[in-house]
């Protein structure tokens, strides 16, 4: 069995998590960083199953994420073709999580955002604010800012494109894009280069 996933997540984690690999069949595969997702489920056409993880994820990220995945696949086999996350996907998602809500797995400056996050789960970790800064020690990649540490009329690059940080609306925040002129909403915890730093 591959045990490559094993220096990936916390070391309390790995007997329940070598649990549900070896009681369900699908393939893991840790792949590298992808810009738009940090795990995928997908059905292959030979009816095999394949979850994959990237491997730039901190192990507490990369947990979450697997345990996310495991859910899509425990839905499938389940309940068919319902919603990607919808509630049957969330109460599987928060049946699998429960055994890794514990102090061992999770430090305790993680898990209130985690428990509160699993009330009602989104499609991603990133769309919860607060849970993805504390996944992340609220630490940005190397060279790199939250928006929400920028001030109004300061200009970031975001996927090759200049924008200037306007007001925060609710929960996201108003950014000009100086190629079209169009306003973009962004999540607060989205990482930019500052422009001109």
């Amino acid at each position: 069995m591959n045990s490559e996933y094993q220096k990936y997540i916390p070391s309390k984690a790995i007997p329940f998590v070598q649990f549900l690999i070896e009681k369900h069949n699908f393939l893991l595969k840790i792949v590298n960083q992808r810009a738009t997702k940090h795990g995928d489920f997908r059905q292959l056409p030979n009816g095999s199953f394949v979850i994959t993880v990237n491997n730039n994820l901190n192990k507490h990220q990369f947990l979450l994420t697997l345990v996310h995945e495991i859910a899509h696949y425990v839905t499938h086999k389940k309940f068919g073709r319902v919603q990607p996350h919808g509630k049957e996907w969330k109460a599987v998602f928060q049946h699998l999580m429960l055994p890794f809500l514990h102090p061992d797995i999770y430090p305790s400056e993680i898990l209130p955002f985690l428990a509160n996050y699993l009330k009602n789960p989104k499609a991603s970790t990133d769309s919860d604010v607060n849970l993805s800064l504390v996944l992340k020690g609220n630490m940005a990649e190397s060279g790199k800012c939250f928006i929400f540490e920028l001030s109004v009329g300061d200009f970031f690059e975001f996927k090759n494109f200049i924008y200037k940080r306007g007001t925060k609306r609710r929960t996201r925040i108003e950014c000009l894009n100086t190629s079209n002129n169009n306003m973009y909403l962004f999540n607060q915890n989205v990482e930019v280069y500052k422009y001109g730093k």
